[in-house]
């Protein structure tokens, strides 16, 4: 399984050209590909078009949808987030902790385009695709 960050759906619905969003768009049928809850959020509450919304919507329900609510996966994500601060990194928001944590917990790999998330690469081991 491989989660797609924020960052990756924004350029690849807006036409913007990367090295992820070019792997995405090979990998759309070949792949399981999903995305979180706070992804979906993310994403969907910077379209101001109430067509594009919904459009983008029915789009993106095609995928999986993991939840990342609940005591244990906020209480490894804190922990998480902890043991980088005592490592000296620091990341920038707790939906990329939760996000990070729920791959990390789970074996999935992670395609982005964040910063944040690659203190998790580099010292906890989060999966990351690099196309």
């Amino acid at each position: 399984m491989v989660i797609v960050d924020t960052t990756i759906w924004i350029d690849y619905f807006n036409g913007v050209r990367t090295f992820q969003t070019d792997w995405l768009d090979a990998q759309l049928v070949r792949q399981r590909l999903g995305l979180t809850d706070l992804i979906l959020c993310e994403v969907l509450q910077g379209v101001r078009d109430d067509r594009q919304w919904q459009q983008l919507r029915r789009d993106l329900l095609k995928f999986e949808i993991f939840e990342t609510g609940g005591i244990s996966l906020a209480m490894a994500a804190a922990q998480n987030y902890r043991m980088l601060r005592r490592q000296g990194l620091t990341v920038r928001t707790t939906i990329d902790s939760l996000i990070a944590t729920l791959c990390l917990l789970n074996g999935y790999e992670l395609l982005h385009n964040d910063r944040d998330y690659d203190a998790f690469e580099h010292a906890l081991g989060l999966k990351v695709i690099h196309p």
